[in-house]
């Protein structure tokens, strides 16, 4: 936490100011809006990701200005679909296809916007897809990484497109791609693993270990295999148990609903926490993976959010049932930074 005081959140700021002024120059009212709301609304998420500098202050002057790049793409193309004018999956499909160049150095640049009404954009896609390019090309074992990057992004696409088209087309499309995957994840249910393919962070460890010199490609596959199912999974379920009340009011699907009851929704991200838990045992200095564990848990359950919805506070309060001394530290922390930030 003392890094993260020290490094991280000064130094996510200054990147998100700078993205900050590009997106207030952007011609498109509705992309303008879209750009300024995501820097804003979703902040904390590149906070979070920018963690995974904290093992490598060294690098940090790569890893914060990538990880920050890469999340606010996430969280602007995820704004526009979310808010589209559009239900067309080539749309949404191309407009990703720029997370998945800006993990690939040598893919051509392109117009990521051409199936959509609102284009002009003033270079911003763009450029946080340079800004990616120009960072991975700079971690001495990317090569090794690149592959599992590539493949999480893939995955992180096809969620994108398939929840996000027409309503009644969005859960058939959901289970027919789990077919395709579910033998490999005989332990989820769909929609756990629908969700692990929503998070970011497998992809922030990756970089975070390709920032050492002499990583093989076998290191790179087991630390994929390590953080994904379940620590992605465990970090895309918190959110969308937050997020219960405000997915009903936009009409969003949300994967916490597809649970029989509250309690087994608790039962099942306490399962998925403790199967996260045993995984990281397996990698170098686990113990900064367990904090990462402990730390989700503590920085959604302690959210605002969970107050306004009388559900979430039950499935919280099993969550949090003798809770460790690390994740009430990380509770209480939560709650200061938030209000710091207030």
């Amino acid at each position: 936490m003392y890094r993260v005081y020290k490094y991280i959140l000064p130094e996510v700021e200054a990147e998100l100011g700078k993205l900050r002024r590009k997106a207030e120059e952007i011609p498109d009212r509705e992309l303008r809006k879209q750009a300024l709301d995501s820097l804003s609304s979703k902040k904390f998420h590149c906070q979070g990701g920018a963690v995974y500098a904290c093992p490598n202050l060294e690098q940090r002057h790569i890893l914060i200005p990538l990880i920050v790049a890469l999340q606010t793409i996430s969280d602007y193309l995820d704004n526009l679909c979310d808010r589209s004018t559009s239900l067309d999956p080539d749309d949404f499909r191309l407009l990703h296809q720029s997370m998945l160049d800006a993990v690939n150095p040598d893919a051509p640049m392109r117009d990521y916007y051409a199936l959509r009404d609102e284009r002009d954009d003033g270079g911003y896609l763009h450029s946080l897809v340079s800004a990616c390019r120009r960072h991975v090309k700079q971690l001495p074992s990317y090569g090794s990484v690149q592959p599992f990057v590539n493949e999480l992004v893939s995955l992180y696409i096809d969620l994108q497109v398939y929840k996000h088209i027409r309503k009644e087309l969005r859960e058939p499309q959901l289970l027919e791609w789990w077919s395709m995957h579910r033998n490999r994840y005989p332990e989820l249910k769909w929609n756990e693993f629908a969700a692990a393919t929503g998070s970011t962070l497998g992809m922030f460890m990756l970089f975070l270990a390709a920032s050492g010199n002499r990583l093989t490609s076998d290191d790179a596959k087991a630390i994929k295999h390590i953080y994904f199912p379940h620590v992605c999974g465990l970090h895309i379920l918190l959110d969308y148990l937050i997020d219960q009340e405000e997915d009903q009011a936009g009409g969003d699907l949300n994967f916490c609903n597809y649970y029989d009851s509250r309690q087994m929704l608790a039962e099942r991200i306490g399962w998925i926490a403790g199967r996260a838990r045993e995984d990281v045992k397996q990698l170098p200095a686990s113990q900064f993976h367990q904090h990462i564990i402990e730390g989700l848990l503590a920085l959604y359950l302690s959210d605002p959010k969970v107050k306004s919805q009388s559900e979430v506070q039950s499935v919280t309060r099993k969550l949090m049932k003798n809770s460790p001394l690390t994740r009430l530290f990380f509770w209480i922390n939560s709650i200061w930074i938030r209000k710091q930030q207030a």
